[in-house]
Protein backbone atom coordinates (compact mmCIF):
# COMPACT_ATOMS: atom_id res chain seq x y z
CA UNK A 1 0.00 0.00 0.00
CA UNK A 2 1.44 3.15 -0.84
CA UNK A 3 2.58 6.18 1.81
CA UNK A 4 2.71 9.36 1.12
CA UNK A 5 5.76 11.34 2.54
CA UNK A 6 4.83 15.33 3.94
CA UNK A 7 7.10 18.47 3.75
CA UNK A 8 8.19 18.32 7.54
CA UNK A 9 8.24 21.08 10.05
CA UNK A 10 11.59 22.15 11.63
CA UNK A 11 10.20 23.94 14.38
CA UNK A 12 6.49 24.75 15.64
CA UNK A 13 6.47 27.93 13.78
CA UNK A 14 7.57 26.87 10.21
CA UNK A 15 5.48 27.31 7.35
CA UNK A 16 7.44 26.20 4.10
CA UNK A 17 10.78 25.64 3.87
CA UNK A 18 13.02 24.49 0.51
CA UNK A 19 13.64 20.87 -1.12
CA UNK A 20 17.09 21.30 -1.13
CA UNK A 21 18.26 17.76 -3.11
CA UNK A 22 17.00 14.28 -3.06
CA UNK A 23 18.98 11.77 -2.01
CA UNK A 24 17.42 8.99 -2.99
CA UNK A 25 16.42 8.57 -6.71
CA UNK A 26 12.60 7.07 -8.31
CA UNK A 27 13.11 2.99 -8.42
CA UNK A 28 15.31 2.75 -5.54
CA UNK A 29 14.69 0.66 -2.88
CA UNK A 30 14.10 2.46 0.64
CA UNK A 31 13.28 1.42 4.00
CA UNK A 32 12.09 3.39 7.28
CA UNK A 33 15.20 5.54 8.52
CA UNK A 34 16.75 6.11 5.21
CA UNK A 35 17.50 9.76 4.52
CA UNK A 36 15.49 10.31 1.33
CA UNK A 37 15.91 13.80 0.90
CA UNK A 38 17.59 17.35 2.64
CA UNK A 39 15.26 20.34 2.94
CA UNK A 40 15.84 23.60 4.14
CA UNK A 41 14.98 27.03 5.52
CA UNK A 42 17.02 29.88 6.42
CA UNK A 43 17.87 28.91 9.45
CA UNK A 44 18.24 25.05 9.63
CA UNK A 45 18.52 21.52 6.92
CA UNK A 46 17.65 18.44 8.09
CA UNK A 47 17.30 15.36 6.04
CA UNK A 48 13.87 13.81 5.19
CA UNK A 49 13.89 10.12 6.70
CA UNK A 50 11.78 7.23 5.07
CA UNK A 51 8.78 6.30 6.97
CA UNK A 52 8.22 2.91 5.59
CA UNK A 53 10.10 0.10 3.45
CA UNK A 54 9.76 -0.37 -0.48
CA UNK A 55 10.14 1.78 -3.54
CA UNK A 56 10.73 5.67 -4.15
CA UNK A 57 7.83 5.00 -6.50
CA UNK A 58 7.21 9.06 -7.41
CA UNK A 59 9.04 12.52 -6.55
CA UNK A 60 5.81 14.90 -6.36
CA UNK A 61 8.07 17.98 -5.36
CA UNK A 62 11.58 18.06 -7.61
CA UNK A 63 14.93 18.75 -6.06
CA UNK A 64 15.52 22.71 -5.80
CA UNK A 65 11.92 23.88 -5.50
CA UNK A 66 11.95 26.73 -2.98
CA UNK A 67 8.80 27.44 -0.87
CA UNK A 68 7.16 24.09 -0.33
CA UNK A 69 4.35 24.40 2.17
CA UNK A 70 4.82 22.12 5.45
CA UNK A 71 2.36 19.10 4.93
CA UNK A 72 2.36 18.90 1.33
CA UNK A 73 2.99 15.46 -0.17
CA UNK A 74 6.57 15.64 -1.63
CA UNK A 75 7.19 11.78 -2.31
CA UNK A 76 5.50 8.60 -2.74
CA UNK A 77 6.99 5.20 -1.46
CA UNK A 78 4.76 2.09 -2.95
CA UNK A 79 4.81 -1.51 -2.26
CA UNK A 80 7.00 -4.45 -4.43
CA UNK A 81 4.67 -4.83 -7.22
CA UNK A 82 2.74 -1.65 -6.91
CA UNK A 83 1.82 1.15 -9.75
CA UNK A 84 4.11 4.30 -8.89
CA UNK A 85 1.72 6.16 -11.32
CA UNK A 86 -1.28 4.91 -10.03
CA UNK A 87 -0.24 5.27 -6.58
CA UNK A 88 1.14 9.09 -7.26
CA UNK A 89 -2.56 9.80 -8.73
CA UNK A 90 -4.40 8.42 -5.82
CA UNK A 91 -2.77 11.07 -3.75
CA UNK A 92 -4.87 13.01 -4.83
CA UNK A 93 -2.85 16.13 -6.75
CA UNK A 94 -0.70 16.36 -9.04
CA UNK A 95 3.11 17.61 -8.76
CA UNK A 96 2.35 20.57 -10.10
CA UNK A 97 -0.70 21.17 -7.74
CA UNK A 98 1.47 20.28 -4.95
CA UNK A 99 4.19 22.35 -5.60
CA UNK A 100 2.46 25.67 -4.76
CA UNK A 101 3.99 27.17 -1.57
CA UNK A 102 0.79 28.75 -0.62
CA UNK A 103 -1.03 25.32 -0.20
CA UNK A 104 -0.57 23.29 2.78
CA UNK A 105 -1.92 19.94 2.46
CA UNK A 106 -5.57 19.62 3.72
CA UNK A 107 -6.10 16.54 6.06
CA UNK A 108 -8.47 14.24 4.03
CA UNK A 109 -12.10 13.90 4.05
CA UNK A 110 -13.76 10.60 4.69
CA UNK A 111 -14.73 9.28 1.80
CA UNK A 112 -11.58 11.31 -0.28
CA UNK A 113 -9.19 9.31 -2.31
CA UNK A 114 -6.67 9.72 -0.18
CA UNK A 115 -8.21 8.68 2.98
CA UNK A 116 -7.58 5.37 1.87
CA UNK A 117 -3.84 5.11 1.75
CA UNK A 118 -2.78 4.32 5.15
CA UNK A 119 -0.01 6.82 6.15
CA UNK A 120 2.28 5.83 9.06
CA UNK A 121 2.80 8.81 10.84
CA UNK A 122 6.53 9.30 12.61
CA UNK A 123 6.93 9.95 16.23
CA UNK A 124 5.26 13.28 16.95
CA UNK A 125 7.47 15.60 19.13
CA UNK A 126 6.19 15.94 22.44
CA UNK A 127 7.53 19.30 22.65
CA UNK A 128 5.46 20.44 19.62
CA UNK A 129 2.37 19.07 20.98
CA UNK A 130 2.45 20.45 24.72
CA UNK A 131 -1.41 19.46 27.14
CA UNK A 132 -3.49 21.38 26.13
CA UNK A 133 -6.03 22.65 29.17
CA UNK A 134 -9.57 22.77 28.66
CA UNK A 135 -9.92 25.59 30.97
CA UNK A 136 -8.10 29.00 29.71
CA UNK A 137 -7.17 31.40 32.98
CA UNK A 138 -8.70 34.30 33.55
CA UNK A 139 -6.98 37.41 33.14
CA UNK A 140 -6.61 39.59 36.13
CA UNK A 141 -7.81 43.30 36.61
CA UNK A 142 -7.10 45.71 39.26
CA UNK A 143 -10.08 47.61 39.21
CA UNK A 144 -12.70 45.52 37.42
CA UNK A 145 -14.40 42.36 37.33
CA UNK A 146 -13.49 40.33 33.81
CA UNK A 147 -17.13 40.82 33.16
CA UNK A 148 -17.16 44.31 33.18
CA UNK A 149 -14.37 44.53 30.36
CA UNK A 150 -14.32 43.60 26.80
CA UNK A 151 -11.71 40.72 26.21
CA UNK A 152 -9.83 40.02 22.59
CA UNK A 153 -8.30 36.65 21.72
CA UNK A 154 -5.13 36.70 20.41
CA UNK A 155 -1.75 34.64 20.73
CA UNK A 156 0.72 35.06 22.75
CA UNK A 157 3.19 36.69 19.76
CA UNK A 158 0.76 39.18 19.03
CA UNK A 159 0.58 39.88 22.60
CA UNK A 160 4.21 40.41 23.28
CA UNK A 161 4.14 42.91 19.92
CA UNK A 162 1.34 44.74 20.86
CA UNK A 163 2.83 45.00 24.14
CA UNK A 164 6.41 46.57 22.71
CA UNK A 165 4.55 48.54 20.19
CA UNK A 166 2.12 50.47 22.72
CA UNK A 167 5.32 51.16 25.09
CA UNK A 168 7.37 52.62 21.97
CA UNK A 169 4.47 54.87 21.08
CA UNK A 170 4.49 56.57 24.94
CA UNK A 171 8.17 56.47 25.16
CA UNK A 172 10.40 57.50 22.78
CA UNK A 173 13.92 56.21 24.55
CA UNK A 174 12.34 52.70 24.21
CA UNK A 175 13.86 51.19 21.01
CA UNK A 176 13.96 46.89 20.06
CA UNK A 177 17.48 45.58 18.49
CA UNK A 178 18.76 42.05 17.73
CA UNK A 179 18.76 39.44 14.99
CA UNK A 180 16.49 39.85 12.27
CA UNK A 181 13.74 41.95 14.57
CA UNK A 182 13.33 44.66 11.56
CA UNK A 183 13.13 43.44 7.87
CA UNK A 184 12.54 39.58 8.82
CA UNK A 185 9.76 41.13 10.79
CA UNK A 186 11.67 38.65 14.01
CA UNK A 187 12.75 35.22 13.82
CA UNK A 188 9.37 33.95 15.42
CA UNK A 189 7.73 37.23 13.91
CA UNK A 190 6.76 38.77 16.94
CA UNK A 191 8.15 42.22 16.03
CA UNK A 192 5.97 42.23 12.96
CA UNK A 193 5.46 45.47 11.92
CA UNK A 194 7.75 47.22 14.31
CA UNK A 195 9.78 48.22 11.28
CA UNK A 196 7.37 49.52 9.65
CA UNK A 197 5.69 51.91 12.01
CA UNK A 198 8.86 52.83 13.75
CA UNK A 199 11.26 53.40 11.40
CA UNK A 200 15.30 51.44 11.02
CA UNK A 201 15.86 53.81 14.43
CA UNK A 202 14.44 52.29 16.42
CA UNK A 203 13.90 48.62 15.08
CA UNK A 204 17.02 48.04 14.62
CA UNK A 205 19.12 44.97 13.11
CA UNK A 206 22.04 43.70 14.86
CA UNK A 207 24.77 41.04 12.74
CA UNK A 208 25.20 37.75 14.63
CA UNK A 209 27.25 38.53 17.89
CA UNK A 210 25.08 38.33 20.90
CA UNK A 211 27.70 39.62 23.04
CA UNK A 212 28.30 42.72 20.75
CA UNK A 213 24.75 43.55 20.50
CA UNK A 214 23.68 43.11 24.38
CA UNK A 215 27.06 45.38 25.48
CA UNK A 216 25.41 47.61 22.95
CA UNK A 217 21.77 47.24 24.54
CA UNK A 218 23.75 47.79 28.60
CA UNK A 219 25.78 50.77 27.04
CA UNK A 220 22.78 52.32 25.83
CA UNK A 221 20.82 51.45 29.18
CA UNK A 222 23.51 52.95 31.24
CA UNK A 223 23.30 56.31 29.00
CA UNK A 224 19.42 56.56 29.67
CA UNK A 225 17.76 55.08 26.96
CA UNK A 226 15.45 51.78 27.25
CA UNK A 227 16.43 49.01 24.62
CA UNK A 228 14.75 45.68 24.32
CA UNK A 229 17.12 43.36 23.13
CA UNK A 230 15.84 40.33 21.33
CA UNK A 231 17.58 37.08 21.31
CA UNK A 232 16.27 34.42 18.87
CA UNK A 233 17.01 31.86 21.64
CA UNK A 234 18.12 32.62 25.07
CA UNK A 235 20.61 29.45 24.03
CA UNK A 236 22.64 32.00 22.13
CA UNK A 237 22.48 34.66 24.97
CA UNK A 238 25.39 32.73 26.74
CA UNK A 239 27.62 34.42 24.35
CA UNK A 240 26.65 37.26 26.15
CA UNK A 241 26.11 36.35 29.36
CA UNK A 242 29.08 38.86 30.74
CA UNK A 243 27.34 41.76 29.50
CA UNK A 244 24.07 40.58 31.24
CA UNK A 245 25.49 39.26 34.44
CA UNK A 246 28.93 41.42 34.88
CA UNK A 247 27.57 44.94 33.08
CA UNK A 248 23.83 45.18 33.35
CA UNK A 249 23.00 43.19 36.30
CA UNK A 250 26.41 44.21 38.99
CA UNK A 251 26.69 47.97 37.71
CA UNK A 252 23.69 49.84 39.87
CA UNK A 253 25.79 48.20 43.31
CA UNK A 254 28.75 48.94 41.88
CA UNK A 255 28.53 52.41 41.03
CA UNK A 256 26.83 52.96 44.62
CA UNK A 257 23.00 53.39 42.98
CA UNK A 258 24.52 56.61 40.05
CA UNK A 259 23.95 54.36 37.48
CA UNK A 260 20.82 52.01 36.48
CA UNK A 261 20.58 50.15 33.46
CA UNK A 262 16.91 50.00 32.30
CA UNK A 263 17.35 46.79 29.74
CA UNK A 264 14.91 44.13 28.55
CA UNK A 265 16.13 41.13 27.83
CA UNK A 266 13.98 38.69 25.41
CA UNK A 267 13.21 35.75 23.70
CA UNK A 268 12.37 32.29 23.99
CA UNK A 269 13.55 30.14 26.69
CA UNK A 270 13.56 26.19 27.06
CA UNK A 271 13.20 22.99 25.02
CA UNK A 272 11.75 23.73 21.61
CA UNK A 273 11.05 20.88 18.96
CA UNK A 274 13.58 18.49 17.76
CA UNK A 275 16.25 20.76 18.10
CA UNK A 276 18.13 18.81 20.55
CA UNK A 277 20.75 19.69 23.47
CA UNK A 278 22.17 22.76 22.43
CA UNK A 279 18.84 24.51 21.44
CA UNK A 280 16.75 23.03 24.02
CA UNK A 281 18.12 24.29 27.69
CA UNK A 282 16.13 26.08 30.04
CA UNK A 283 17.79 28.97 31.45
CA UNK A 284 15.17 29.91 34.41
CA UNK A 285 17.73 28.62 37.21
CA UNK A 286 20.76 30.11 35.86
CA UNK A 287 19.71 34.04 35.87
CA UNK A 288 16.82 33.92 39.01
CA UNK A 289 20.48 32.89 40.55
CA UNK A 290 21.46 36.24 40.02
CA UNK A 291 21.04 39.39 42.44
CA UNK A 292 20.42 42.39 40.32
CA UNK A 293 17.76 40.87 37.57
CA UNK A 294 14.62 40.56 37.44
CA UNK A 295 13.40 37.49 35.89
CA UNK A 296 9.96 37.09 34.38
CA UNK A 297 8.44 33.80 32.60
CA UNK A 298 4.94 34.31 31.25
CA UNK A 299 2.03 31.74 30.37
CA UNK A 300 -0.87 33.57 29.03
CA UNK A 301 -0.95 35.98 26.21
CA UNK A 302 -2.67 38.32 29.02
CA UNK A 303 0.28 37.87 31.27
CA UNK A 304 2.96 38.54 28.43
CA UNK A 305 1.70 41.77 27.33
CA UNK A 306 1.00 42.68 30.74
CA UNK A 307 4.45 42.05 32.10
CA UNK A 308 6.41 43.15 29.47
CA UNK A 309 4.80 46.54 29.47
CA UNK A 310 5.73 46.61 33.28
CA UNK A 311 9.32 44.96 32.46
CA UNK A 312 9.97 47.82 29.82
CA UNK A 313 9.25 50.74 32.50
CA UNK A 314 11.32 48.77 35.45
CA UNK A 315 14.58 50.97 35.84
CA UNK A 316 16.62 47.30 36.43
CA UNK A 317 17.73 44.46 33.82
CA UNK A 318 14.84 42.48 33.28
CA UNK A 319 15.38 38.95 31.88
CA UNK A 320 12.15 38.33 29.96
CA UNK A 321 11.86 34.36 29.39
CA UNK A 322 9.41 33.42 26.05
CA UNK A 323 8.13 29.81 24.89
CA UNK A 324 8.43 29.10 21.24
CA UNK A 325 5.70 26.74 21.53
CA UNK A 326 3.30 29.65 23.68
CA UNK A 327 3.56 32.14 20.83
CA UNK A 328 0.78 30.66 18.57
CA UNK A 329 -1.69 29.62 21.52
CA UNK A 330 -4.12 32.06 21.91
CA UNK A 331 -5.53 33.41 25.36
CA UNK A 332 -8.13 36.62 26.40
CA UNK A 333 -6.42 39.36 26.70
CA UNK A 334 -8.14 42.67 28.33
CA UNK A 335 -8.86 45.35 25.75
CA UNK A 336 -7.89 48.54 27.79
CA UNK A 337 -5.91 51.34 27.52
CA UNK A 338 -2.77 50.52 29.44
CA UNK A 339 -2.99 46.81 30.89
CA UNK A 340 -0.31 46.73 33.17
CA UNK A 341 0.24 43.27 35.41
CA UNK A 342 2.95 43.86 38.27
CA UNK A 343 6.59 42.02 38.17
CA UNK A 344 7.14 40.05 41.23
CA UNK A 345 3.12 38.47 41.68
CA UNK A 346 1.66 35.57 41.23
CA UNK A 347 -1.60 34.59 40.81
CA UNK A 348 -4.01 31.77 41.41
CA UNK A 349 -4.86 30.52 37.79
CA UNK A 350 -7.36 27.43 39.78
CA UNK A 351 -8.54 27.42 42.93
CA UNK A 352 -8.33 24.32 45.17
CA UNK A 353 -8.06 22.68 48.48
CA UNK A 354 -6.66 19.52 48.54
CA UNK A 355 -2.80 20.06 47.01
CA UNK A 356 -0.70 22.86 45.79
CA UNK A 357 0.45 23.08 42.32
CA UNK A 358 2.88 25.41 41.46
CA UNK A 359 4.45 26.15 37.71
CA UNK A 360 5.39 28.89 35.24
CA UNK A 361 5.89 28.90 31.56
CA UNK A 362 5.30 26.05 29.51
CA UNK A 363 4.93 23.93 33.43
CA UNK A 364 1.63 26.14 33.44
CA UNK A 365 0.12 23.49 30.92
CA UNK A 366 1.12 19.88 32.32
CA UNK A 367 -0.24 22.26 35.80
CA UNK A 368 -3.24 22.85 34.56
CA UNK A 369 -4.15 19.56 32.68
CA UNK A 370 -3.07 17.47 35.73
CA UNK A 371 -5.57 19.54 37.97
CA UNK A 372 -8.71 19.05 35.38
CA UNK A 373 -7.62 15.28 35.64
CA UNK A 374 -6.92 15.41 39.60
CA UNK A 375 -10.62 17.03 40.37
CA UNK A 376 -12.28 13.61 38.20
CA UNK A 377 -11.10 11.60 41.20
CA UNK A 378 -11.98 14.10 43.91
CA UNK A 379 -9.16 16.05 44.25
CA UNK A 380 -9.34 19.84 44.60
CA UNK A 381 -6.00 20.70 43.27
CA UNK A 382 -4.85 24.71 43.28
CA UNK A 383 -2.35 25.92 40.89
CA UNK A 384 -0.15 29.04 40.93
CA UNK A 385 1.44 30.90 38.19
CA UNK A 386 4.31 32.27 39.52
CA UNK A 387 4.73 34.43 36.35
CA UNK A 388 7.81 36.07 37.91
CA UNK A 389 10.68 34.14 39.23
CA UNK A 390 12.99 36.63 40.79
CA UNK A 391 11.65 38.65 43.21
CA UNK A 392 9.71 35.48 43.55
CA UNK A 393 6.43 35.96 45.45
CA UNK A 394 6.60 33.28 48.61
CA UNK A 395 3.87 34.63 50.53
CA UNK A 396 1.45 33.10 47.24
CA UNK A 397 2.72 29.63 47.72
CA UNK A 398 2.96 29.98 51.04
CA UNK A 399 -0.52 31.19 51.91
CA UNK A 400 -1.62 27.91 49.54
CA UNK A 401 -0.03 25.75 51.32
CA UNK A 402 -0.82 26.52 54.48
CA UNK A 403 -4.45 25.67 53.24
CA UNK A 404 -3.51 22.43 51.41
CA UNK A 405 -1.14 21.04 53.18
CA UNK A 406 0.84 19.88 50.10
CA UNK A 407 2.83 21.24 47.05
CA UNK A 408 3.84 19.56 43.90
CA UNK A 409 6.41 21.91 41.74
CA UNK A 410 6.00 21.54 38.21
CA UNK A 411 9.13 22.67 35.80
CA UNK A 412 10.85 21.86 32.41
CA UNK A 413 14.32 22.62 33.71
CA UNK A 414 16.99 20.39 35.07
CA UNK A 415 16.30 18.96 39.08
CA UNK A 416 19.43 20.19 40.60
CA UNK A 417 19.66 23.71 41.87
CA UNK A 418 16.05 24.24 39.74
CA UNK A 419 13.68 26.54 40.83
CA UNK A 420 11.81 23.68 42.10
CA UNK A 421 14.50 23.65 44.70
CA UNK A 422 14.30 27.00 45.36
CA UNK A 423 10.34 26.95 46.23
CA UNK A 424 10.94 23.67 48.31
CA UNK A 425 13.17 25.37 50.87
CA UNK A 426 11.29 28.91 51.04
CA UNK A 427 8.27 26.28 52.21
CA UNK A 428 9.94 24.43 54.53
CA UNK A 429 11.09 27.63 55.69
CA UNK A 430 8.12 29.44 55.87
CA UNK A 431 5.42 26.58 55.69
CA UNK A 432 7.04 23.58 57.62
CA UNK A 433 4.53 23.34 60.21
CA UNK A 434 1.92 23.11 58.29
CA UNK A 435 3.37 20.43 55.89
CA UNK A 436 1.26 17.04 55.57
CA UNK A 437 3.36 15.57 52.85
CA UNK A 438 7.34 16.22 51.56
CA UNK A 439 7.56 18.92 48.75
CA UNK A 440 7.31 16.91 45.32
CA UNK A 441 9.07 18.60 42.38
CA UNK A 442 8.76 16.73 38.57
CA UNK A 443 11.69 18.48 36.21
CA UNK A 444 12.97 17.18 33.19
CA UNK A 445 15.42 14.64 33.05
CA UNK A 446 18.84 15.63 34.48
CA UNK A 447 20.39 14.92 30.67
CA UNK A 448 21.07 17.13 27.42
CA UNK A 449 17.80 17.27 25.56
CA UNK A 450 18.19 13.93 22.82
CA UNK A 451 16.97 14.88 19.16
CA UNK A 452 14.93 11.86 19.16
CA UNK A 453 11.49 12.51 19.47
CA UNK A 454 11.17 9.30 21.23
CA UNK A 455 13.79 10.31 23.97
CA UNK A 456 12.85 14.04 23.74
CA UNK A 457 9.26 13.06 25.30
CA UNK A 458 11.28 10.96 27.47
CA UNK A 459 13.04 13.97 28.87
CA UNK A 460 10.45 15.81 29.79
CA UNK A 461 7.76 16.34 32.06
CA UNK A 462 4.39 14.65 31.77
CA UNK A 463 0.99 14.94 32.78
CA UNK A 464 1.14 11.84 34.30
CA UNK A 465 3.38 12.63 36.20
CA UNK A 466 2.20 15.27 38.40
CA UNK A 467 -0.88 13.79 38.81
CA UNK A 468 1.01 10.94 40.22
CA UNK A 469 2.96 13.05 42.37
CA UNK A 470 -0.66 14.69 43.69
CA UNK A 471 -2.01 11.76 44.44
CA UNK A 472 1.02 10.49 46.40
CA UNK A 473 1.41 13.57 48.21
CA UNK A 474 -2.36 13.51 49.25
CA UNK A 475 -1.39 9.80 49.91
CA UNK A 476 -4.83 8.58 47.42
Amino acid sequence: MATQILMPALSPTMEKGNLSRWVKNEGDKVKAGDVIAEIETDKATMEVEAIDEGTLGKILVPAGTADVAVNTPIAVIVADGEDAAAAASSQGASPAQQNKASQSAPPAAPGDAASAVATPKAAPSAVANPPQPAATPVPELAEASAADVEMVTMTVREALRDAMAEEMRRDGDVFVMGEEVAEYQGAYKVTQGLLQEFGARRVVDTPITEHGFAGLGVGAALAGLKPIVEFMTFNFAMQAIDQIINSAAKTLYMSGGQMGCPIVFRGPNGPAARVAAQHSQDYSAWYSHIPGLKVVAPYTAADAKGLLKSAIRDPNPVIFLENEILYGQSFPVPKVDDYLVPIGKARIARPGKDVTLVAWSMGMTYALKAAEALAADGIEAEVIDLRTLRPMDTETIVASVKKTGRCVVVEECWPQSGVAAEIATRIMENAFDWLDAPVARISGRDVPMPYAANLEKLALPSVDEVVQAARAVAYR
